[in-house]
């Protein structure tokens, strides 16, 4: 392949690696914000972990790959972006962990202070991790101020701008109902009835917040630049959206969680295909951009990394379908099934 094919080739493959952390860790993330409202007793909250217990860890693992792969083969992109956005990032990490912490030790005093707070902890770094997340994605599409050194010249506080928090509110929502959809197939019994009526609330609080971000980047990013047609990916991301409400009104659980997963895809796939060939869009001077072809790693480095991920890839892929088969089964409050 040439070296112009390899940059875009990785593009692809890091925005892949994006949107599957997003459908994965999303509904994971609006599960642990839930937990502690949605689960009334000690039985029910640990139910609610069980549910996704066997496979969180597994699902951030595409996190990972992701800043992995973006250092070997788009390194002045890692830095700029980890090196500007550090104290933001770190508030992501400091999230991740009260999760990790929270889901192995909750369960190691059957005190209900004990249970209770670790409860807590995993809703606050899921909504800390979510809402950052959010406000990440958000800035990099409006760009962020880059200098002609690729150094970002913001702070914490350039990155919690309007627009900003309106993508780390809409990506709480959006994870809240994906969430909360993935708990209707896996729960059974009177969680299962009641994660029916609470999607029904939560889709319409993300449909609020999705369609005024979307007006919002439409004006200020779309019409600004004199593009009428923003695209299918952006116009099939609210439709599917909007969809998933008919489902969820109909109890068709599985469908519902399908239409909100292609809702944070497209989503995904909108973001990428905007900011395509940049990587790090400067809001100081265009011309200053972190693009595929500045910013990538030389050809033998993109080629060796090609060949590593044909081998590995198919191999993440294959287990965590399988780890996902194992545990298909509904979850009840039967105490003698539950582990967490």
């Amino acid at each position: 392949m040439t070296y112009t094919s390899l940059q875009i080739l990785w593009f692809i493959l890091i925005a892949a690696l994006w949107i599957g952390f997003q459908f994965l860790e999303g509904f994971d993330f609006g599960v642990g914000m839930l937990l502690p409202f949605f689960g009334k007793k000690d039985i029910e909250r640990r139910a609610i972990i069980n549910a996704i217990g066997p496979t969180w860890d597994g699902n951030e693992v595409w996190l990972l790959i992701a800043g992995s792969a973006t250092f070997a083969t788009f390194p002045q992109w890692y830095a700029t972006m980890f090196s500007g956005f550090y104290l933001i990032v770190f508030l992501l990490i400091v999230g991740l962990i009260m999760r990790g912490i929270s889901f192995e030790y909750r369960s190691k005093d059957a005190s209900p202070m004990w249970r209770n707070m670790f409860d807590w902890m995993i809703a606050i770094g899921s909504f800390l991790s979510s809402f950052i997340l959010g406000t990440i994605f958000a800035n990099l599409a409006a760009g962020v101020p880059i200098n002609q050194d690729m150094m970002y010249t913001g702070n914490l506080l350039t990155l919690l701008n309007p627009y900003g928090l309106l993508g780390g509110l809409t990506t709480v929502a959006v994870f809240l109902l994906h969430g909360v959809n993935f708990l209707s197939l896996k729960l059974d019994g009177d969680l299962r009835q009641r994660a029916n009526v609470l999607a029904k609330q939560l889709w319409v609080f993300a449909s609020v917040v999705y369609l005024a971000l979307g007006i919002y980047t439409y004006i200020a990013g779309f019409w600004a630049k004199g593009i009428i047609d923003p695209g299918i990916a952006p116009i099939a991301a609210v439709v599917v959206l909007l969809v998933a409400g008919v489902f969820i009104n109909n109890k068709q659980e599985g469908w519902a969680f399908i239409f909100v997963g292609l809702n944070i895809i497209l989503t995904q796939v909108t973001f990428f295909s905007m900011i395509f060939p940049n990587v790090m869009i400067s809001s100081t001077n265009p011309a200053w951009s972190l693009t595929i072809y500045n910013a990538s790693a030389s050809q033998y480095s993109l080629t060796v990394m090609s060949v590593a991920a044909l081998i590995f890839f198919p191999v993440i892929l294959a287990y965590q379908g399988w780890s996902y088969y194992m545990f298909r089964k509904r979850i009840t409050t039967d105490k003698k099934t539950l582990v967490y």
